[in-house]
């Protein structure tokens, strides 16, 4: 093979990676659930008014703490909160943050670990050294405590008249303390791919630093990057729920599903049983999907499996 074709080949070879992975997954039922799943809340996130034609934030006193009715019918299907506020339209208009925060966090932490993993694997040295000992200092502090250290200073602090505005600093903590898995992946599949030889054969054609890393070494890095971002999607969502619950993570008057566990745990104990029953049966289905997701989109991209 010439060093002109190498490139190209293994541009193919990374095609057909995606391409057999893709066709390996759709086969599995687990994994068509989990993305009927996953549709389900994205469409909840980005188009409320597709579930619910009421307003979250018009609540009648009179109508507080309406129990379900048996076959979910009625002006209030899933009832209704302590302050007479539709419990489906709080539970539908809730996702948009919780899915707008996770995917904020994850497309940071991924951009920071993607160019801070190249950095370190391609060059080497100090820049290596540099990177690899910031990494051990973040990668032993767990993401919920780091985030609740951070969080503290802005408890009571926090905007919530708009969408960036409630999930900015939870958002900013959180990518804070997620991105060392990612840096950590792209720095092993960097050393390894650099000494390939389409790698050398684009230094010897005089391609520069940059367009051999991000055009020849990345996408051989992404791949194991991408099997696990499923998964975190998954943690940063329960993360945010417990910071939720703590009360230092999306502040009330906005919404989330974290925000309604909270608020559900304090009427669960009365009777009231579906105010916290149903935001945890959101969040348990969609981790549970998106743990799916990674798994089933790990076992196809690894070649030991195919």
């Amino acid at each position: 093979m010439s060093e002109l074709t190498a490139p190209v080949a293994a541009e193919e070879r990374q095609a057909s990676l995606w391409s057999d992975a893709f066709r390996t997954m759709r086969k599995r039922p687990d994994v068509i659930i989990a993305t009927a799943v996953l549709l389900l809340v994205f469409a909840m996130a980005a188009f409320p008014g597709l579930f619910t034609d009421k307003d979250p934030t018009v609540c009648l006193g009179r109508e507080a703490k309406l129990r379900p009715d048996t076959w979910f019918t009625g002006d209030h299907p899933m009832g209704t909160d302590a302050f007479g506020c539709d419990f489906a339209s709080t539970l539908v208009h809730g996702t948009r943050p919780t899915i707008a925060l996770a995917l904020s966090v994850i497309i940071v932490s991924v951009l920071v670990g993607l160019v801070l993993g190249l950095l370190a694997g391609y060059y080497g040295g100090w820049i290596d050294s540099l990177i690899s000992r910031s990494l051990d200092v973040f990668i032993v502090i767990p993401m919920l405590m780091g985030a609740i250290l951070i969080l503290s200073l802005f408890r009571g602090r926090v905007s919530a008249d708009t969408l960036v505005g409630t999930i900015a600093a939870p958002a900013i903590a959180l990518a804070l303390f997620g991105w060392m898995e990612f840096c950590r992946y792209t720095r092993a599949a960097t050393l390894e791919t650099k000494h390939l030889d389409y790698v050398v054969a684009a230094k010897c054609l005089g391609a520069s630093d940059r367009r051999i890393m991000f055009r020849h070494i990345l996408p051989n890095a992404i791949v194991p990057v991408t099997a696990v971002v499923p998964t975190t999607i998954g943690g940063i969502i329960v993360t945010e729920a417990a910071l939720a619950v703590l009360g230092i993570g999306v502040q009330p008057p906005a919404t989330s599903w974290g925000v309604l566990l909270s608020k559900g745990t304090e009427w669960a104990g009365g009777g009231y049983v579906y105010l916290f029953a149903w935001p945890l049966v959101m969040l348990i289905l969609t981790v549970f999907a998106f743990a799916t997701f990674g798994d089933a989109l790990r076992d196809a991209l690894d070649p030991k499996l195919r």
